[in-house]
């Protein structure tokens, strides 16, 4: 009713697996209701667990990605590295946050990292640029804690990784498969 109303202009789903993808788009159809057109779930090089049967679901039913946590709580820019607490950082705010800090985790970010550096990448700019590349993309929710961070975020659109950069990516995934899902 409120779609029809015009007070609902879409719907989307948040943190859902395959099947309860294909769930909302079953009974949406059975039940003649508006299909969902979204669906927000992390997605980074430390958690590509989209990939595994969600994303082929997004492709082929139209239902793109509006992905959250693209570095990984800030992880992927390598300031946590060496047991780092930079100040005011939301990890070194909030320790309860700690997906993205388990030892597998942060041996992949500095993987991640040193690749960028190896390329004068910035490793933010290479973890969003990576996520802005996926066919499935609809949109990348980024988060920054002050302007710089919100420009290098920004200014990752106009990066597009070359192939070898991307294998290299590749490489360092299946070394470290998901290790944050």
């Amino acid at each position: 009713e409120c779609v029809t109303q015009g007070k609902i202009r879409y719907i989307g789903i948040s943190n859902e697996t395959p099947w309860g993808m294909m769930s909302f788009i079953h009974h949406a159809q059975r039940l003649g209701l508006p299909k969902i057109q979204s669906i927000q779930n992390p997605y980074n090089l430390l958690n590509r667990s989209f990939e595994i049967g969600c994303a082929e679901i997004s492709q082929r039913e139209q239902v793109g990605l509006l992905a959250y946590s693209p570095l990984g709580f800030g992880v992927l820019t390598g300031k946590y590295l060496h047991n780092a607490k930079p100040a005011g950082a939301r990890l070194s705010l909030f320790e309860r946050f700690n997906r993205y800090t388990n030892a597998i985790a942060l041996e992949a970010t500095q993987a991640y990292v040193q690749l960028a550096q190896r390329h004068q990448l910035d490793p933010a700019q290479m973890a969003l640029a990576y996520v802005n590349s996926r066919d499935f993309l609809t949109s990348t929710l980024i988060g920054a804690t002050d302007l710089q961070q919100l420009q290098t975020d920004i200014d990752s659109i106009n990066l597009k990784l070359p192939a070898e950069i991307l294998e290299k990516i590749e490489a360092i995934h299946t070394r470290y498969p998901n290790p944050c899902p």
